[in-house]
């Protein structure tokens, strides 16, 4: 396991400050994701709670990616949101997702932990654009990605023990991810999720994510960070068998199915020459299968 990265928070703005917009919303939603956010396969009382956390990582995210604030702007209004989840009173509506969240997680006895650690992961987006190691990429997907299939296990009750399986298949989502935007994250955002040392290796340094098709160096990075993912899709794998509730198993499948079928087309594909995505196919498949799959591998334990 990474170490997780070293975040200094700055002061926190003083109750009843004024922020203009604490949210900028970017338009995207849970139809942009490679994975479904609170689909039909989980138990109908608990998919509000999904979208509700759903919406408080939007949001959060939304700022982190806003090219028009300044990083202190960025990290003022995730700190607030921070203190307003954790129940610092003297805040109000522009925050409201950060109430919302609060009081779900008051109700649903899940930790406000996981959404400190979403906020803390785009704190460090704030601070740092680029990744020299590979553990240095995996103490950041701790923060991004990690927390997410927490929650989700934390909500429907599973086994904390579940969560080594839940954040290799979360890493990897993010990872992916990584190499899909790799060119739009550096024009965007000027962040590169890219590892440094092993372009160094190649003879090549960041500005690969720059040109317009991936050169051979840039390819072999590519190839090993996929080999990384390969290795911890092992555990992944291991996730639907890891949970009692059917439900979560199922979805848990789903999206098994749809990282190893994105690593396949990364593998193939360039994406700085163009989209490599899943086509709606490759939901529809994975959706079949990866739900029958689940249903029955729920509860029989990673083996």
């Amino acid at each position: 396991m990474s170490a997780t990265p070293e975040i200094t928070a700055p002061e926190i703005p003083k109750k009843g400050a004024v922020v203009a917009t604490a949210e900028t919303p970017s338009g995207k939603g849970a139809k942009d994701e490679n994975f479904p956010v609170g689909s039909f396969l989980l138990p109908k009382h608990l998919r509000p709670h999904v979208a509700i956390f759903y919406d408080f990582a939007r949001a959060i995210d939304d700022i982190a990616d806003n090219g028009a604030l300044s990083p202190e702007e960025k990290i003022k209004r995730l700190t607030t949101f921070d203190a307003v989840l954790n129940g610092e009173p003297g805040y109000g509506e522009e925050y409201a997702k950060a109430h919302a969240l609060r009081e779900s997680m008051k109700e649903t006895g899940v930790t406000t932990k996981h959404g400190s650690d979403l906020i803390a992961a785009f704190i460090l987006d704030a601070e740092k654009s680029r990744y020299r190691t590979w553990e240095e990429l995996l103490g950041y997907c701790e923060l991004s990605a990690n927390p997410v299939g927490r929650y989700l296990l934390d909500l429907h009750g599973e086994d904390k023990s579940g969560y080594r399986y839940s954040d290799a298949l979360c890493t990897v989502l993010q990872i992916v991810n990584h190499l899909q935007d790799c060119g739009d994250d550096k024009r965007e955002l000027d962040r590169i999720y890219i590892i440094g040392e092993w372009l160094a290796e190649e003879g090549e340094d960041f500005t690969v994510v720059e040109r317009a098709a991936v050169a051979p160096g840039f390819r072999k990075v590519m190839d090993r960070m996929l080999d990384g993912c390969e290795a911890l899709m092992v555990d992944a794998r291991k996730l639907p068998s890891a949970l009692a509730s059917k439900h979560l198993a199922m979805e848990s499948a789903i999206i098994v199915r749809l990282a190893d079928r994105l690593i396949q087309l990364l593998r193939k594909g360039d994406p700085l020459a163009s989209r490599v995505a899943l086509s709606k196919l490759d939901f529809a498949v994975a959706g079949a299968i990866g739900a029958a799959s689940g249903f029955f591998q729920a509860g029989r334990g990673a083996v």
